[in-house]
């Protein structure tokens, strides 16, 4: 039988930054004990240090997931330090924007060897140690663009289509394992380094597509999942906008498209730049891009937002209506 929440053991990838150190401190504040991996060693460090703090107990294990091997080693060293593996969250990830033909092909590989491939690791050094025990939690981190495509970011895109693919092939495939859950968590946009350390290659600086939602949303999240585990779990209105492009494909498309045109850059130009594809930069729980957002301009962010987003739900009622003279 799976522990309780309180003796739940954790392994999160991507622990150092973002959503990864925020669900780090979440599972910590409810008492687990974890193994928390990223590539820097030192913010590792901080992170396990953060968590011993708030009541969980951490290690930190270095660890670059585009490589199977310490990804393997990172479930042995789990396993051996804590005896089990309650809990496997894959949330590292990076980012990169520009046009599709502009981007360096090498730049667009390297996305989908992080993004993709190291949950692909993951999940392979986790299943095994899931079916030995007869039990454990998956949770992959996909994206609400792992629902609907994103003009300017489309290795990104690619790759959480393909976890949130990914995710639904493993559930069929352990069918006859019910103590081994299998999810997705899919985030909107949210106040992590993610923007800041994007690699890009539009010539301006990028910023996250309002509405911004706080990380703590999406490391309660994760934690609830982890206690109770669903297929697919949304933050803000991710669910609306994937029903959305579920009824009216084209009228959503063109809605993402000139949200991505109009607020995803600033007006400031940059220099091209790989970001953090190949080593850590910043790495910290927030952005920053929430920090100054007051509650009346997020709620008329959010307001707009489900507008827009209501809209072609609209357009496919009204189109049903005026083919069939009802609506279904």
């Amino acid at each position: 039988m799976a522990a309780e929440r309180r003796d739940q053991i954790v392994v999160i990838t991507g622990a150092s930054s973002g959503i990864g150190r925020a669900a780090a401190q979440a599972f910590a504040q409810a008492g687990c004990r974890m193994a928390l991996a990223a590539r820097s060693a030192s913010a590792l460090e901080v992170a396990a240090r953060e968590c011993n703090e708030a009541g969980g107990q951490a290690i930190p294990v270095p660890c670059d997931i585009t490589d199977a091997e310490q990804v393997l080693n990172l479930a042995e060293t789990a396993r051996q330090s804590f005896g089990r593996i309650d809990v496997w969250v894959n949330a590292a990830g990076v980012y990169m924007t520009g046009r599709f033909d502009e981007v360096p092909l090498d730049d667009f590989r390297q996305v989908i060897e992080v993004n993709l491939m190291g949950t692909v690791h993951g999940c392979r050094a986790a299943l095994p140690v899931f079916r030995s025990q007869g039990h454990g939690v998956l949770i992959n981190i996909a994206s609400m663009a792992g629902t609907v495509g994103q003009a300017f970011a489309s290795a990104y895109v690619a790759s959480k289509w393909a976890v949130r693919g990914l995710t639904e092939t493993l559930r069929q495939e352990l069918l006859d394992q019910p103590g081994i859950q299998v999810c997705a968590v899919l985030p909107p946009s949210i106040d992590t380094p993610l923007f800041r350390n994007a690699a890009n290659f539009t010539g301006r600086a990028v910023q996250p597509i309002p509405p911004v939602h706080s990380p703590e949303e999406v490391a309660e999240t994760i934690v609830a999942v982890a206690r109770n585990p669903v297929r697919e779990a949304f933050i803000g209105m991710g669910r609306l906008v994937a029903a959305a492009h579920a009824l009216a494909p084209t009228a959503t498309e063109r809605m993402i498209a000139r949200a991505a045109t109009r607020q995803h850059f600033r007006r400031r130009a940059t220099a091209a730049s790989r970001g953090n594809l190949y080593a850590p930069q910043e790495q910290a729980v927030y952005g920053g891009w929430d920090g100054n957002q007051s509650h009346a301009a997020r709620n008329a962010a959010l307001v707009a937002a489900g507008l827009a987003v209501a809209a072609p739900i609209v357009i496919y009622a009204w189109r049903r209506f005026q083919q069939r003279g009802t609506y279904i």
